[in-house]
């Protein structure tokens, strides 16, 4: 990929790119088709744990070298990083309620139009997709716009340009024999890689665009997110959610590092929530080639970048879906009802993200 012209493929990297390569899932090569793949194990050891912080703060107000617990009227530890300052993690910040309240929000109501998602490109902005798979649906491209299949299918498309995508039942499909183009739901629902909320982020011009029809920004999540962001705002200050972007991830998804930067103020935080199965978060500097410091972030945890961390390198290499490392045991029991198998089946081996950030 990067040559072979005798320099080895790391020293090319940046500093950030070794880390994410460090980190990311690998599978051990195995000759035998008939065996599971196996992950290739990894070394975690240099990666800082604030669950493990948060236990031995609890017990003795100790923390580690190089980190320190913020003195603030918040009602729960906040730590910070001597050397990336503006950057602050509460872990365990949301109670399993809220937390799986959210993860309901953001399969359910937030991939909903007018919010924008990575599907939106091919299929047009889809409704009801989390339903759909649960009802194990089809969404099939009409050869006519005009006509359907038949008076079955649901009207799951609002932009008239992609009227000819709609959902049907998948008995339907499959007694037409219909040669048109068809995805399951559930596949489109497992490809879900992001959506946004309240003003609308434009990807190809790396800008927000205000004159984009968008859903507002629920009030309880604006509530939320106000709450959490109270460490990182100046005294009699207080943090005004305007968009959001929701990240879906799966076994082996990554999100590259990268800067959030489009916002008009730095000075104000980017709320950044986790909810299902742990991850591995990398906080870089305001460089590619600088280190960066790799953390597990867990569900319920709440990691904010305000000020300076706002121009720092960050990116999540890794999420981990097996049950010894997910550590999702309290959502498991919340999803628990046969009504809830849908969520509990997604949770399982996903991570979803909400990043919340003031606009101006």
């Amino acid at each position: 990929m990067y040559g072979s012209n005798g320099v080895s493929d790391d020293a090319e990297r940046t500093a950030f790119r070794r880390a994410e390569k460090k980190y990311k899932v690998y599978y051990d090569d195995s000759k035998s088709s008939k065996k599971k793949k196996q992950l290739k194990q990894v070394d975690l050891s240099e990666v800082v744990d604030f669950k493990a912080i948060l236990r031995s703060f609890n017990q003795s107000g100790e923390v580690p070298p190089g980190t320190f617990a913020l003195q603030c009227d918040f009602d729960r530890p906040v730590f910070c990083i001597e050397n990336r300052p503006g950057f602050y993690f509460i872990p365990d910040a949301l109670t399993v309620e809220e937390q799986g309240r959210w993860i309901r929000e953001s399969l359910i109501s937030f991939p909903q139009p007018y919010n924008r998602t990575n599907h939106n490109a091919i299929y047009g902005p889809i409704r009801d997709l989390f339903m759909a798979a649960k009802e194990r649906k089809i969404l099939v491209e009409e050869e006519d716009s005009s006509g359907g299949l038949d008076s079955l299918s649901n009207s799951s498309i609002t932009n008239m340009d992609a009227e000819r995508w709609k959902f049907y039942e998948e008995n339907t499909v499959s007694s037409r024999g219909s040669t048109c183009k068809s995805i399951s739901a559930s596949v489109l629902l497992r490809k879900l890689r992001w959506s946004t909320l309240g003003l609308q982020f434009d990807w190809s011009k790396r800008n927000y665009n205000v004159s984009l029809p968008h859903n507002k920004i629920p009030d309880a999540l604006c509530d939320l997110a106000k709450e959490m962001a109270a460490p990182a705002m100046s005294k009699g200050k207080v943090f005004q959610p305007e968009a959001a972007i929701v990240n879906y991830f799966g076994l082996g998804d990554m999100l590259g590092g990268h800067l959030d930067d489009m916002e008009a103020d730095w000075t104000k935080p980017i709320v950044s929530m986790s909810l299902g199965c742990k991850a591995i978060f990398l906080l870089g500097g305001k460089s590619r080639d600088d280190p960066p410091l790799a953390m597990f972030v867990r569900s319920g945890d709440v990691v904010l970048m305000a000020g300076e961390a706002r121009e720092c390198f960050h990116g999540v290499p890794r999420i981990f879906t097996d049950q010894e490392n997910a550590e999702i045991a309290p959502l498991e029991l919340m999803f628990s009802h046969e009504d809830d198998v849908c969520f509990l089946e997604y949770i399982r081996s996903s991570r979803i993200n909400i990043n919340i950030r003031q606009v101006f």
